[in-house]
């Protein structure tokens, strides 16, 4: 018999998302991305002090969790974050911390 399910979908969200802004590179590009409509990578990492294979592996989280999207414009890729899911976190986080 399988195992009883124990933990709720908005329980398994908020994991999700707090996994995903467990570095503060990643909670930086987060907050960037929420005060401007898009960015490129290029942009990114002209900014921030990591190497462009680390920026690329944080990206690569961010968007795994649906927080951010990524769209190629070739060479580039823009970024932006993904609105829907950014509310839906804001909101779990908010009921979450009201406990």
């Amino acid at each position: 018999m399988p195992p009883k399910k124990v933990y709720t979908e908005n329980q398994t969200q908020v994991a999700r998302f707090a996994k995903a802004l467990s570095h503060p590179v990643r909670v930086y590009i987060v907050e960037f991305l929420s005060k401007q409509s898009c960015c490129y990578s290029g942009d990114l990492s002209d900014i921030l002090p990591v190497a462009k294979s680390t920026l690329s592996q944080h990206l690569k989280e961010l968007k795994a969790a649906g927080l951010i999207q990524g769209e190629i414009e070739t060479p580039k890729i823009r970024y932006c974050l993904n609105k829907d899911n950014y509310e839906i976190a804001k909101k779990l986080f908010k009921d979450f911390f009201q406990i």
